[in-house]
């Protein structure tokens, strides 16, 4: 198979391992009533059970990219998604609470060494003019898995047991894990830079690294890597109280059953993310090619025109607008995760970028973390609806920050941008 067709066909074998990392830690968010019911757990408890996970996936992601930019990416890709699964199948064996609690940790540390090795290694395959695009395509696996995560669970739960679908998810990861040992081949760090016309030196980059430390001092060196990591820490807040409640919500405030309050406070959203996520690549690939960054102005859009629709899924009390709220928001967030790591990769150089989706999924899952147990507290004297949407603020700041950013730091032209000049960020000589 030519190179040309060959970098697509990663970006599809990789879609899958997004599906089973999304679908494998969602499927505990539908079974929360179950589990409230059968372990005896307080919410607060329940909201520990979903941010054991993220607390630990953001403590072990910076090791995670900092491995990533050092070793054959396949591996790490590999033995993280056949551990991840191991795991899944175990935690269908828990019996109390601290079982719940070490095996999300678990399943956390597993899911952490993807998406720094897996993003940089498609970013050696895709260069500028379809990064976007293929990562894009690779997100939308994960709203298909969260989507598979959420109702399978749900309706297997509620027919089978809530164990049934860890089960299911784990020996199917276990089995796609074997199968891309043959399949999934590993780039040279730079070479789609190269093709591109970029330094020759990007070519021969593979294991050859400088200090840790120097790493590090380079990424928080640029003040669009902040901006980038500040904003994320927002976007993920909201999302995951989205991600971790809204079954619950919908099953409390409006008496639906597990099964369609698991589909509806996934599908909606994330269908609506799918189409919001391809046409947020594709248009950040043309802007990129005419506006300096082009891709964080895609990202703006989506965050600000996300603002309403977060404000009306918390207030309504209608069941069409809660409906019409989620598929709005849905949308415009996949404008911002179609270019997270695209916009990422346009300010870093080839040889940190699995470094810097490691610091950068670190810090903005310390952000997530916090945002379970936090909505729980906080529901308590203020009520879920009102937790909901007071979240609308937090995307309002971020899409206000973006705009700060690119006009503060993004050079006129469109050209690749990856170190700190003295009043914009250029391109590195």
């Amino acid at each position: 198979m030519g190179r040309k067709n060959y970098k697509w066909l990663v970006v599809g074998m990789l879609w899958f391992v997004c599906f089973f990392n999304y679908a494998d830690r969602q499927a505990v968010f539908s079974v929360f009533p179950l589990l409230k019911s059968e372990m005896n757990l307080t919410d607060v408890q329940l909201g520990i059970v979903g941010a054991s996970f993220m607390w630990v996936y953001a403590a072990a992601a910076p090791l995670a990219g900092i491995i990533g930019d050092r070793f054959q990416r396949k591996t790490l890709i590999i033995v993280g998604l056949i551990f991840w699964s191991l795991i899944t199948v175990a935690t269908a064996l828990s019996t109390n609470y601290t079982h719940l609690v070490i095996f999300r940790a678990l399943e956390g540390f597993g899911e952490a060494f993807y998406f720094p090795a897996s993003m940089s290694l498609v970013s050696d395959y895709h260069g500028p003019d379809t990064r976007s695009r293929a990562m894009s395509l690779h997100q939308s696996s994960v709203y298909a898995g969260t989507i598979a995560g959420g109702t399978l669970s749900g309706f297997m739960g509620q027919h089978y047991g809530w164990r049934s679908s860890f089960y299911l998810f784990g020996t199917l990861g276990i089995l796609l894990g074997v199968l891309l040992v043959w399949m999934l081949r590993e780039p040279v760090r730079g070479q789609a830079e190269t093709h591109a016309g970029g330094d020759e030196a990007h070519a021969a980059i593979d294991l050859k690294q400088g200090n840790v430390l120097g790493a590090i001092k380079e990424l928080f060196g640029n003040p669009v890597v902040r901006i980038l990591m500040a904003v994320f820490v927002g976007a993920n807040f909201v999302a995951m109280i989205f991600l971790t409640w809204m079954p619950s919500f919908l099953y409390r405030k409006f008496n639906m059953s597990l099964t369609m309050a698991g589909l509806s406070g996934t599908a909606y959203l994330q269908i609506a993310s799918v189409l919001g996520v391809i046409t947020g690549g594709i248009l950040a690939d043309r802007w990129a090619r005419r506006y300096g960054g082009g891709r964080m102005m895609a990202q703006t859009v989506g965050l600000l025109l996300g603002v309403p629709f977060i404000f009306l899924a918390g207030w309504t009390l209608s069941v069409p607008i809660l409906i019409l709220a989620l598929i709005g928001f849905g949308y415009f967030k996949g404008f911002y995760d179609a270019n997270i790591w695209a916009s990422l990769h346009d300010v870093v150089r080839p040889e940190r970028r699995a470094t810097a989706v490691g610091f950068m999924n670190s810090i903005g899952w310390l952000g997530g973390g916090v945002a379970p147990v936090a909505i729980a507290a906080a529901s308590e004297r203020y009520g879920m609806s009102a937790c909901i949407s007071a979240n609308s603020l937090i995307y309002l700041l971020c899409g206000l920050l973006m705009v700060y950013g690119i006009r503060a730091y993004m050079r006129p032209d469109h050209q690749p941008v990856t170190s700190v000049g003295a009043n914009k960020v250029q391109l590195e000589a």
